[in-house]
C-alpha cells in the first residue's frame, strides 16, 4: 500500500518536469518566432511617420511600443492610443512618430531614441522604458540614465511606470525601480501613468491570458490593458490642446 503514494508522487514529479521542458522550448520557438517580426513592426512604424498631420503623437519605449506579441502592429499600445486619437480627431490628420527600439534599454533610449525627439515636436508623447533594464538592474545607474532622459523631455510628456513582473525576484527590482521613476517624474511634473498597478491587478489569470507565447511581451489582450492605462492622460493631453487652440 506504501507504493502507491510512492509511485503517484514520482508521476507527478516526472509530468512535471515534462510539462516545464515543454514550456521551455515553447518559450524559445515562440521567442524566435516574435524576433523576426521585429523588421516588420519596424517597418510598418517607418512608414506611419512619412505622414503628415494636424498633431503629431511620438512614443519612446521598447519592443513593447513596437507591438513586439500583438497580432500585428496597430494593435500595440501605441497603436491602439493612435486609433484611439483619430477617433477623437475625426477628419483631422494625425501623425505618429514611433521612435522605440526593440530590446531597448535606458541607455538605448538617450542614445537612439533622443537624437529623433531633439527634430520632431510632439503634441502627445508617451514614454514607456526600462523593463530590459531589470536583467542587470542598479539602481543608482537607473536613476542616473533616467534622470538624464527626463531632463530631455516636454513638459507634457506622458510616463508609465515599469509593468508588473508578478513573480520575484524580478518584481522586487520593479517596485524599487518605480519608485525612483516615480520621484523623478514629480520633480518634472510629468503625468505618470500607472501601468504596474493595472498589469499587477490582472493577477495569475493575466499572466495566463494577456502575454504572448515568450511569456514576456503583451499580446492583443495585454496590449489593450496597456492602452487603457494610457487613454485618461491622452484625452486629458487632447482636451488641453483643444482648449488652447481656441485661446
Amino acid at each position: 500500500m506504501i507504493l502507491l503514494p510512492i509511485a503517484a508522487g514520482a508521476v507527478v514529479v516526472v509530468g512535471g518536469a515534462l510539462y516545464a521542458r515543454h514550456l521551455v522550448r515553447r518559450q524559445d520557438h515562440w521567442r524566435i518566432a516574435l524576433s523576426e517580426k521585429i523588421p516588420v513592426h519596424s517597418a510598418y512604424w517607418r512608414e506611419q511617420n512619412r505622414g503628415t498631420g494636424e498633431l503629431r503623437y511620438v512614443a519612446i519605449g521598447d519592443s513593447a511600443a513596437q507591438g513586439i506579441g500583438a497580432s500585428r502592429p496597430s494593435h500595440s499600445y501605441v497603436g491602439l492610443i493612435a486609433a484611439h486619437l483619430r477617433g477623437k480627431l475625426g477628419d483631422r490628420p494625425l501623425r505618429v512618430s514611433n521612435f522605440s527600439v526593440s530590446g531597448a534599454t535606458l541607455r538605448t533610449a538617450l542614445d537612439v531614441e533622443l537624437p529623433k525627439l531633439a527634430k520632431s515636436t510632439p503634441d502627445i508623447l508617451t514614454v514607456s522604458i526600462g523593463a530590459n533594464d531589470m536583467a542587470t538592474f542598479e539602481a543608482v545607474r537607473f536613476e542616473s540614465e533616467l534622470r538624464e532622459l527626463f531632463a530631455a523631455l516636454p513638459d507634457h510628456a506622458i510616463v508609465a511606470d515599469l509593468p508588473s513582473f508578478y513573480f520575484l525576484p524580478a518584481e522586487r527590482k520593479v517596485r524599487v525601480a518605480n519608485l525612483i521613476l516615480r520621484r523623478l517624474a514629480a520633480e518634472r511634473g510629468f503625468t505618470v501613468v500607472d501601468l504596474h498597478s493595472r498589469t499587477n491587478r490582472q493577477g495569475a489569470w493575466g499572466v495566463v491570458t494577456q502575454f504572448a507565447g515568450d511569456l514576456f511581451h503583451p499580446n492583443d489582450r495585454g496590449y489593450r490593458i496597456w492602452a487603457s492605462a494610457f487613454l485618461p492622460a491622452i484625452d486629458e493631453r487632447v482636451d488641453l490642446l483643444e482648449k488652447l487652440s481656441r485661446i
